[in-house]
């Protein structure tokens, strides 16, 4: 629902004569700038997209918490059990894992009067409780067929402008799933680039 609702909005954007000159997804949207890209064609990308989802389902069950600190601060408050998911902005980040020790951290967090607030999700994605899903994403992404991108977008996986050799790499969007998702680094890409304008 995510991924046709996202790219159906920049279709009808486009259709208005609105073109990107780039694009950024945060998570699932990356699908969407690659098939905006020409990486995926549609049939193709709706086909892993939902693959996706079903092998996220078969993983232990999780949960996210969004943290109001950076990176630095968050990283030594991970231990066993929980993952950094994604880094949202200079003061915002999400942890990822086990349902007891999310829920550890958040007593933790609220004691030290730190902002922070659980997610509602099904899984704790981007966490290493998705490692089962890794490899047969993998394995599904060898058997489509992929295109270097006619159109720039940012990796969630580097935070960096993604080359051709990677946007057409299964092994890349294998640790899509698994690694946090760097979203602050391509907000800086956008910046250098001059975007002078961001539609969600």
């Amino acid at each position: 629902a995510l991924f046709v609702t996202e790219l159906a909005l920049a279709r009808l954007w486009i259709s208005w004569g609105i073109q990107p000159a780039a694009c950024i997804g945060h998570s699932i949207g990356e699908y969407v700038a690659a098939c905006l890209a020409g990486v995926f064609d549609l049939p193709e990308a709706l086909r892993v997209v939902a693959l996706r989802g079903h092998l996220m389902e078969q993983t232990p069950a999780g949960a996210m918490l969004a943290v109001m600190l950076g990176e630095e601060q968050v990283r030594p408050l991970l231990s066993d059990g929980l993952w950094l998911a994604a880094v949202n902005g200079p003061s915002l980040c999400v942890v990822s894992g086990d349902p007891e020790r999310i829920r550890q951290l958040q007593t933790r967090l609220r004691q030290e009067q730190v902002g922070c607030q659980e997610l509602h999700t099904s899984g704790a994605f981007h966490s290493g409780l998705m490692d089962g899903a890794v490899k047969p994403l993998e394995d599904a992404l060898r058997r489509i067929r992929r295109h270097p991108p006619r159109l720039p977008f940012v990796s969630n996986v580097t935070g960096r402008w993604i080359s051709g050799q990677q946007a057409q790499d299964p092994a890349n969007w294998a640790r899509h799933l698994r690694e946090a998702v760097q979203f602050v680094g391509g907000g800086r890409e956008l910046t250098e680039f001059g975007a002078g304008a961001l539609l969600e």
